[in-house]
């Protein structure tokens, strides 16, 4: 008898989970909980947009909502402007200097850290020096537009500049000496190129220029330069605050005797020039024994690598009050469409 009871209990049970099972599969399913980032605080917004670069927040982010445009305006979102981009120039269905420039009109004077990449020119530096006397860090990537002359002026206009970077371009030993004697509080140089081996370009003027100049310096980067030991010993000698020192790729130096000895007891942190560059973003080797800068002149850059100005159209600029009278025009020039 309770054989049988036990039975149809265990019946009854199957029978009820079934029934649960068909029930709940028949349930159309819940949908996700979708967050409404216009609901975010007004900081925490601002604090999103500032992983972004400046192209980004101009080209794709301000056009998001009228809240994320003003804040877009904030002064405070543009203390420091990244310009980062493939430097595919041509290709793109805007003008990176007049953006640029837009976008150093909306620090109102509080730029303090600005990165320009394949645009860069002698009136972009201008155009920074005019707008700002507080910069402290600024990084130039294949500015061949930038010259001695360009670069040694708007030195002249940032006193409190704390680190320089330079991968590959137009300037050399003068623009070097200019920044040593007007930037004073200058800690951190990088001064990259892509790298050759033939002797015939050994050349220490650079690294004199650095060590006649840069005393003061902590932080050193030179791949791919052409210095010599003498260029080396030179800066050893001058610069007794450096801590670390990254010569890789420095075909022409030698590090395998005293200098060598030399440089492991001063410096905390050394790059040896066969140590490996993976974890450099750009190229600094040269399958040739020719580099990029050996080919390129200042009058391709200033030229043939910059930008058509009759193109993108000159009359856009307001020496007055930046560059456009609105934001409105502003999107218009870059025929972006409707909001």
């Amino acid at each position: 008898m309770s054989t049988v009871t036990e039975s149809q209990s265990l019946e009854a049970e199957t029978e009820t989970e079934t029934e649960w099972e068909s029930e709940s599969e028949s349930e159309p399913p819940k949908e996700p909980c979708l967050r409404n980032w216009l609901d975010l605080p007004r900081d925490v917004t601002a604090s999103i947009l500032l992983r972004l670069g400046a192209i980004e927040i101009i080209e794709s982010a301000q056009k998001v909502c009228t809240q994320w445009r003003n804040i877009s305006r904030d002064p405070s979102l543009w203390r420091s402007i990244d310009m980062r981009n493939a430097g595919d120039l041509h290709d793109m269905p805007y003008n990176l200097e007049i953006m640029c420039r837009h976008a150093i009109d909306r620090s109102c004077g509080g730029l303090i850290d600005i990165n320009v990449e394949y645009f860069g020119t002698d009136d972009v530096l201008a155009y920074i020096t005019q707008r700002t006397t507080h910069l402290r860090r600024l990084r130039l990537v294949q500015c061949w537009g930038i010259s001695d002359e360009g670069l040694s002026e708007a030195a002249s206009k940032f006193p409190l500049l704390e680190e320089l970077e330079i991968y590959s371009g137009n300037t050399g030993k003068d623009a070097i000496e200019a920044v040593g004697r007007c930037s004073p509080l200058l800690k951190t140089f990088k001064y990259n190129q892509v790298a050759i081996r033939d002797p015939y370009f050994k050349d220490d003027e650079e690294a004199l220029a650095i060590a006649q100049n840069m005393r003061g310096l902590h932080h050193l980067q030179l791949l791919g330069n052409k210095l010599t030991n003498h260029g080396l010993q030179a800066i050893l000698d001058r610069c007794p605050y450096l801590e670390s020192l990254d010569l890789r790729r420095c075909y022409f130096v030698n590090l395998d005797k005293d200098l060598g000895k030399r440089c492991a007891e001063q410096i905390k942190n050394l790059r040896h020039p066969s140590d490996s560059t993976h974890d450099y973003e750009f190229t600094v080797s040269s399958d040739s024994g020719f580099s990029d800068d050996d080919y390129l002149s200042s009058d391709f850059g200033n030229e043939d690598y910059g930008l058509d100005y009759e193109f993108y159209g000159s009359d856009g600029f307001d020496g007055n009050d930046g560059i456009y009278d609105n934001d409105y025009d502003y999107d218009l020039w870059f025929n972006w469409g409707d909001l």
